[in-house]
């Protein structure tokens, strides 16, 4: 090719100078395939002969490579910067001086990141994240393909509330499973219990209000009420979860958020009697009452018990479920049963928030509920996390033994492990410890509330188990045993051959 190509004629030049800048910019990576010069005449309103111009005078620049019959690509040698070049160059081109709203600056300033993701080798004791081979993958698959067959004549917007064959059948299982009497009506599909706490705060909170919330406790429900402006009222937490005791001296509150049937995260278990004085002292107070019931269908040494949804006669009571822990976090689907004075206002908050989840989704997950596929896959799963929680528990006796004290083990998919010979401030000392042996861990103290007096405690870990198999688990536990000896200084035991973990 002539790699003295004549420009592009004017109409082409900002097409030629555009799709330059993306290649250097790192927008169109290297290999990428771009359009064919019909398509993007077509879609930017140019002759042929135009961009072809333009797709001749970026390969004679070295920019893309062009084959007769093949798609364009972008050339290796068009790299981008570097990121920290990147960021640098795009904060220099930034001129506008204009803020964000109250709410957008709380939120900034929780510094709010990912969790950096774990290196190949390391055992991850992270709670949120499921096994992928657990996934119901052939059933979710047959479902989708029913759905598709059975796609409707009219694309069109569903209820904000959510999908109705959903709703119904989620109805009937609510109330087999968890003895939950409510209208389909008052049921709305969200993305995650995260968009519930969301809603929840933007629709019964103004700034200055006051919500009860459980110390520890999960610090993302934490930080959402505070965005919207409330301040937090901390509620003392013990083996049986949140202490109703206290709660006739508090001043009055707006909302309280709490975690009744696996308290989070040190897992207690909260007693009908006290279930009955929370309701009590919310409908004393005019108070709504926000469960969280996030992995409640994991029960292994514990009886079910009636939800505070099921025992209010008040209507105060907002019910939040999820199936992030069930089939898959990355699905993005959740539930709410809201009382009946709340079910209109909430429907078109999220008619304005996002109008629905969505749809096929929504139906997909309705045919498993149907047909009995998502109770069976529940099964499954119970009986596979409980090996899990076992093997975890297992380990932890025979690598750690009286050195630790396990807590919250009886449900749920994590527990809480307690290292009696460490003091609290130890614990960013361990979890570094554990790191470098190739084990992550995460610390218990970030879910205290920062202004809350901390009170003496060993060191504490939260450990998840559910994305992990007892092979590993035995593994990480014996990697975390040699970290605690290297955080107290103990003379180490003779090296092992690394392969052997």
């Amino acid at each position: 090719m002539d790699t003295h190509a004549r420009p592009p004629q004017r109409l082409g030049r900002r097409l030629y100078e555009e799709m330059r800048a993306r290649i250097a910019d790192g927008t169109y990576g290297a290999g990428t395939a771009l359009p064919s010069t019909r398509a993007l005449a077509a879609e930017r309103g140019l002759s042929r002969a135009t961009v072809a111009l333009v797709y001749e005078q970026l390969a004679a620049d070295g920019f893309i490579h062009t084959r007769p019959g093949a798609a364009s690509r972008v050339a290796m040698g068009a790299a981008a910067p570097k990121p920290a070049q990147r960021a640098s160059q795009t904060a220099a081109r930034r001129t506008h001086t204009g803020g964000v709203s109250a709410l957008g600056a709380r939120v900034a300033a929780m510094g709010l990141v990912d969790a950096e993701p774990s290196a190949p080798r390391d055992i991850h004791f992270a709670y949120g994240p499921l096994a992928g081979s657990d996934f119901p993958t052939q059933a979710w698959l047959r479902a989708l393909r029913a759905v598709e067959r059975q796609r409707s004549p009219r694309l069109e917007y569903e209820d904000p509330r959510g999908n109705l064959a959903l709703r119904t059948a989620l109805q009937a299982h609510l109330s087999q499973t968890r003895g939950l009497a409510c209208a389909v009506e008052q049921i709305m599909i969200v993305h995650g219990s995260q968009q519930a706490l969301d809603l929840c705060a933007r629709m019964l909170l103004d700034p200055g209000d006051r919500v009860l919330i459980e110390n520890p406790g999960y610090r993302m429900a934490h930080h959402t009420f505070e965005a919207y402006g409330a301040k937090l009222v901390c509620a003392d937490v013990d083996a049986q979860g949140l202490n109703t005791g206290p709660l006739a001296r508090m001043a009055r509150v707006q909302l309280a958020y709490v975690t009744p049937t696996h308290q989070f995260p040190l897992g207690g278990f909260l007693p009908i009697a006290r279930r009955r004085a929370l309701l009590a002292w919310a409908a004393g107070q005019g108070a709504w009452v926000l469960e969280d019931d996030y992995d409640s269908e994991y029960r292994y040494s514990v009886r079910p018990e009636a939800t505070l949804q099921s025992l209010d006669s008040c209507g105060c009571v907002i019910h939040v479920g999820t199936f992030s822990k069930t089939l898959s976090p990355q699905l993005r689907l959740g539930y709410m049963v809201l009382p009946p004075s709340l079910a209109e206002p909430f429907a078109a908050a999220k008619r304005l928030a996002d109008r629905h989840v969505a749809t096929g989704v929504q139906r997909a997950l309705a045919l498993l509920l149907e047909n009995g596929s998502y109770a069976r896959h529940l099964r499954r799963m119970r009986r596979a996390q409980q090996a899990r929680q076992q093997a975890l528990v297992a380990a932890l006796g025979q690598h750690l033994g009286d050195q630790v004290e396990v807590q919250g083990a009886a449900s749920g998919l994590h527990m809480v492990v307690w290292f009696r010979a460490l003091s609290a401030d130890l614990e960013p000392a361990l979890v570094q410890a554990a790191r470098e042996r190739g084990v992550r861990v995460h610390p218990i103290g970030p879910f205290y509330h920062p202004a809350r007096k901390p009170v003496p405690r060993p060191a504490g870990l939260v450990m998840g188990y559910a994305a992990l198999e007892p092979q590993a688990m035995a593994a990480g536990v014996r990697r975390l045993a040699l970290a605690v000896r290297d955080v107290q200084g103990l003379p180490k035991p003779r090296r092992q051959n690394p392969a052997s973990f």
